[in-house]
């Protein structure tokens, strides 16, 4: 049986394209409040409910899951922002945890920034335990998996301690581990998604556990138009930036080129006839296919770069599922 994914704080959907590549499934429903991430989900799901403001959510009336994924707000522990944490306005973690109480699913599957780690995740990790989620975590780089930028994030995968089905042997007070201190090798990547590292082994364990790890893209927010010129030769040589295989690409040419042959498809211009920052750019960035923010009609420049700003790159979020999910998990749960 297929299993059934609920999706928080949903965006264009990057996770939840992770989870179901890696885990199988399909959307029962979202959610997700800003008018942009609505109107994509709307496009792409059409009879999938989205429920809008997770925090307004009656969860007792809503379909249960076997997976619930999202990537929560990361304003309260991004280097870009004022580091709030917990005392946050927008800290919804707490309505997080009483939806996972409610729902009870088999499998809990987060991302946030790596900032997260030493900012308010004692108390995500505090409440998965008590809650009996067994949680592993990783951070992983978007560049691990090929990608031209390091986009530095944490992925949390939490199992219910109670579950049955799961593969493995039933456990009993829920334990928390880091990714690396189990004996089990994680699982192999799909081609597809995934560019392994010269070893042929995804990152884990200490070598992508990174306490000390700036911010290095914004997940939250527009990118700044003001850093494009600081890619290849300049938004002054629009001649230089057609995407073509004859592209001069400076010193980025072999970053390029690693994306260009992990996604299967050339990079799109950087910057607009206005020289501005150009979502498909940042779409092909993100590892998205193409058009799908770009395409969704009605969706605006600033809203395309705002969903783009706050996505995930789904083979980055693949690439931590693998690492953090025992052997066989992923095939049993699918």
């Amino acid at each position: 049986m297929s299993l059934r994914i609920g999706s928080l704080c949903t965006g264009y959907g990057g996770l939840d394209m992770a989870v179901q590549n890696v885990m199988g499934g399909t959307p029962a429903w979202v959610s997700d409040n800003d008018p942009g991430a609505s109107r994509i989900l709307a496009h792409h799901y059409p009879d999938v409910p989205n429920l809008g403001d997770l925090t307004a959510v009656d969860w007792r009336q809503v379909e249960p899951v076997d997976v619930v994924c999202g990537g929560y707000p990361c304003q309260p522990f991004s280097s870009a922002g004022k580091r709030k944490g917990v005392f946050d306005d927008r800290h919804i973690w707490p309505h997080i945890a009483h939806a996972l109480g409610v729902l009870r699913p088999r499998y809990a599957v987060f991302e946030n920034v790596a900032g997260h780690l030493s900012l308010g995740f004692a108390t995500v990790l505090a409440d998965l335990a008590a809650l009996g989620f067994d949680a592993r975590w990783a951070c992983v780089r978007a560049s691990d998996v090929g990608a031209p930028h390091q986009r530095n994030r944490l992925f949390v995968v939490a199992t219910a301690a109670d579950a049955a089905d799961l593969g493995h042997e039933r456990r009993g007070p829920a334990r928390l581990r880091r990714a690396g201190s189990t004996d089990h090798r994680p699982a192999a990547a799909d081609a597809d998604l995934v560019v392994p590292r010269d070893d042929g082994e995804l990152p884990a364990g200490r070598h992508a556990l990174r306490e000390r790890v700036r911010d290095d893209a914004p997940r939250c927010g527009t990118p700044a138009p003001a850093d494009t010129h600081r890619i290849g030769r300049g938004a002054d040589q629009p001649d230089l930036w057609a995407g073509q295989p004859d592209a001069d690409w400076g010193s980025y040419r072999p970053a390029v080129d690693r994306w260009e042959a992990v996604l299967g498809r050339p990079a799109p211009r950087p910057t607009d006839p206005l020289g501005r920052l150009s979502p498909p750019f940042v779409e092909w960035l993100m590892g998205l296919p193409e058009g799908h923010v770009t395409d969704v009609p009605g969706l605006s420049r600033n809203a395309q770069l705002k969903a783009l700003g706050n996505g995930v790159v789904p083979q980055q979020a693949a690439a931590a599922l693998h690492a953090l999910m025992h052997p066989g998990e992923a095939v049993a749960a699918a």
